[in-house]
């Protein structure tokens, strides 16, 4: 029987009924957020960790607006530009979340900025808070840039999972260089370039459309994580139904194994028995 739902995804001890995490920002109300949520069909969901908790124009805070028997929460360092910083957010998150009894106390999503303008990672920051947090005991789950010699480094170095960026945080961009995040996978992933097949490489940012959710998918990401993508359409919660069936349709469709491309046509029809005559014939 062929296979025609998408299993769970594993990360560290964490399993993943949905292989697509949203992000909880940028949007315009926590009412919008939560039907967002709910539509994308996502049980993890990233929240950046700050020293106060973030209320809104009325008082109420993001947490106010999750269902924490529903969602794990995947805290995030957004916003860190050190290593010293981005170790002192997860531990803060860590205790956050423990004190709410959330499962994802144990887990991390590590971000280390290298500046405000590009949102790019710091490999030098980000490697050495990876190696800090897995010493430390966290699930690491690393936004790192879509070198893979950087992403080699950073399994290495524990992560539990390496999440190269499609392109800049917020961008809308896209995967801006499938070759490299096809490279990022097959060297994670394949026993032939010393891989292990069930490590999960997860695309995080710049996603903005459904089709670059599935184009990630097809090119053998085990998920993908993002945010303004859904946030800032201007239909967030239609968005989120679209993110949820993209990231369905990418993972099976990368799974059943496409066509191969040709430079001319091939008939889907037998010639045999045709009532014409064929040019050139």
């Amino acid at each position: 029987m062929a296979e025609d739902h998408t299993p769970p995804l594993q990360v560290g001890s964490f399993s993943l009924k949905s292989r697509l995490v949203v992000g909880t920002g940028k949007y315009e109300t926590y009412e919008v957020m939560q039907d967002a949520l709910a539509a994308s069909g996502c049980d993890t969901v990233t929240v950046a960790v700050r020293r106060e908790r973030l209320l809104d124009d009325q008082g109420r805070s993001l947490l106010d607006f999750l269902d924490l028997d529903r969602y794990t929460i995947l805290p995030n360092t957004a916003g860190c530009f050190t290593t010293e910083d981005a170790v002192r957010t997860a531990r803060l998150g860590r205790e956050l979340l423990d004190q709410l009894g959330n499962p994802g106390k144990d887990w991390v999503k590590l971000e280390v900025l290298a500046d405000k303008a590009t949102l790019l990672p710091d490999p030098v920051g980000t490697l050495e808070a990876t190696k800090e947090l897995v010493a430390d005991g966290f699930t690491v789950l690393v936004y790192s840039s879509d070198d893979p010699v950087m992403a080699r480094h950073l399994r290495d170095a524990g992560a539990a999972s390496v999440m190269p960026a499609g392109s800049p945080i917020g961008s809308g961009r896209g995967i801006a260089n499938p070759a490299a995040i096809r490279i990022i996978i097959e060297q994670l992933t394949h026993a032939e370039h010393g891989g292990d097949p069930s490590y999960p490489v997860i695309v995080d940012a710049g996603v903005g459309t459904p089709s670059d959710v599935t184009i990630a998918m097809e090119l053998g990401a085990d998920g993908v994580l993002l945010n303004t993508g859904i946030a800032h359409a201007k239909n967030p919660v239609l968005m989120a139904h679209a993110m949820r069936h993209a990231t369905d349709a990418g993972y099976l469709g990368a799974r059943a194994g496409r066509i191969g491309k040709k430079l001319y046509a091939s008939a889907s029809s037998p010639w045999e028995g045709v009532i014409s005559t064929i040019p050139g014939e």
